[in-house]
């Protein structure tokens, strides 16, 4: 089956699972499905090779095997080897046969992954494949065939190649982290506003508890002089502060 086929085939499976809850990008559950297989479906519907590990029966695998000969990479050789795989009645089984397997904790970088790219590296950085070449291999598949698409990463936005990709997830870190700055110096602003509306409020209390009704009798000459001078077109109203500076404006003759 040639790739279009094959990715026709599995994407509405992917997208499913991507619908109920899967951790899984379909870009990746669809480069992993064609490296594994070549896009030769077998006819026990295990696409990556799931071996019969402890043999536990779940809601998606009934215990039915098959024995294969594959080859493994071994110290970065392709090795020919014997196993006993898992064999499922469905596509969709197998896939989420697969999804409880990645629900082990040791997998966690994996579900946890920003974006396919990053998944694609934890896959192998968790032990789940042995070529060291695993994670580019998935990537270029992706690229390749313009996989990312499918992942609606973000509304309205694909992508192309892991560089996008990357691109686009440092540019949502930036501009997290500048909405973060934003509100953290909003938050100051409203601070620094209440404080002087506070100091305002105290500025003109304190000016209303020093305003004086009448000049007070040793300021009275001084405050002559200044009405004189239309320096002052009131003799009443002034702080204690105001009076004293006239009457040492009238002794140094300056009014």
């Amino acid at each position: 089956m040639d790739k279009p086929s094959f990715f026709a085939l599995l994407l509405p499976i992917a997208k499913r699972l991507q619908a109920e809850g899967s951790p899984i990008f379909p870009s990746v559950r669809l480069a992993q499905s064609w490296h594994e297989t070549g896009g030769n479906i077998p006819d026990w519907n295990n696409l990556c090779g799931y071996q019969v590990g402890t043999g536990v029966t779940n809601e998606y695998w009934k215990g039915r095997v098959v024995t294969k000969r594959i080859c493994e990479a071994v110290d970065g050789q392709r090795v020919p080897v014997t196993v006993t795989i898992r064999a499922y009645d469905s596509i969709y089984d197998y896939y989420k046969d697969q999804d409880l397997l990645l629900a082990r904790s040791r997998y966690i970088p994996v579900w946890t992954a920003a974006n396919p790219v990053m998944q694609a590296q934890m896959l192998f950085q968790c032990g789940y494949a042995a070529d060291p070449a695993y994670a580019e291999k998935l990537i270029g598949i992706m690229e390749d065939s313009s996989l990312f698409q499918h992942d609606a990463v973000s509304e309205g936005v694909e992508f192309e190649t892991a560089e996008q990709m990357e691109a686009h997830e440092a540019l949502r870190k930036q501009v997290a982290s500048l909405k973060e700055e934003i509100e953290r110096l909003s938050e100051a602003l409203l601070d620094q506003t209440d404080a002087l509306k506070e100091l305002q409020l105290w500025a003109l209390d304190t000016d209303a508890r020093n305003r004086m009704d009448a000049a007070p009798s040793w300021a009275q000459s001084a405050v002559d002089a200044a009405l004189r001078a239309k320096l002052i077109d009131t003799p009443s109203g002034g702080s204690y502060d105001f009076y004293r500076l006239l009457a040492v404006l009238h002794r140094k003759n300056l009014i």
